[in-house]
């Protein structure tokens, strides 16, 4: 009779202790098998379309999940390729538009309406682009990188150019020097970023 007991008492306690361990590999690989599918930064306008509680999370269109993930890495390479693409053509159209400008300013009143022209196609590039940029998905991973490199200094050089894009179509029809000065600093510091990233 105490051999049965003392064989039970082993018994239960070695079922109990193969639990607990069962238990706590599950929960290992359970953990292993969670993947971080958002960096932990995120670019604010990223965010509202495809943060965890972005509309297109929230709508159902693009559900928080790999599979969705490796769509979304796809389609942010075609952005992020129409955004280069986009970005040259624009630069073209500055270099064209300063060019029309300075003989416009010069006194050649007769390009006023391709000054005009030459301005809503550049805005509608620079805009576009921007917006691919901007609304494109997150990466995977959005590491904090120490000092200056040339995705820093291409993001510095946006924020100033979107500024300068802003201040001339504000100015365009209040103050010529006050546009002219604003769309030189576009175009520098837009030029500027689109070398900086290719070199």
């Amino acid at each position: 009779m105490k051999n049965i007991v003392l064989v039970f008492i082993f018994f239960s306690i070695s079922m109990c202790y193969s639990q607990d361990k069962n238990d706590l590999f599950d929960l290992i690989s359970e953990e292993e098998k969670q993947i971080e599918l958002l960096p932990e930064r995120i670019v604010f306008t990223q965010s509202l379309l495809w943060g965890k509680n972005g509309l297109l999370r929230k709508t159902g269109i693009y559900p928080l999940n790999i599979e969705n993930r490796e769509k979304e890495l796809r389609i942010r390479k075609t952005m992020l390729t129409a955004h280069q693409v986009i970005g040259y053509v624009t630069l073209a159209s500055m270099v064209a538009q300063g060019i029309i400008g300075g003989k416009l300013y010069n006194g050649q009143d007769d390009l006023y309406k391709t000054h005009k022209t030459m301005g809503s196609i550049v805005n509608i590039g620079y805009f576009t682009g921007a917006g691919l940029s901007l609304f494109a998905p997150p990466p995977l991973i959005n590491k904090k990188v120490r000092g200056l490199n040339s995705i820093k200094a291409h993001k510095i050089l946006a924020t100033l150019h979107l500024s300068a894009m802003v201040a001339t179509n504000y100015y365009k029809d209040k103050s010529k020097d006050s546009h002219k000065a604003a769309a030189y600093t576009a175009f520098a510091s837009y030029a500027t970023a689109v070398f900086v990233i290719k070199f």
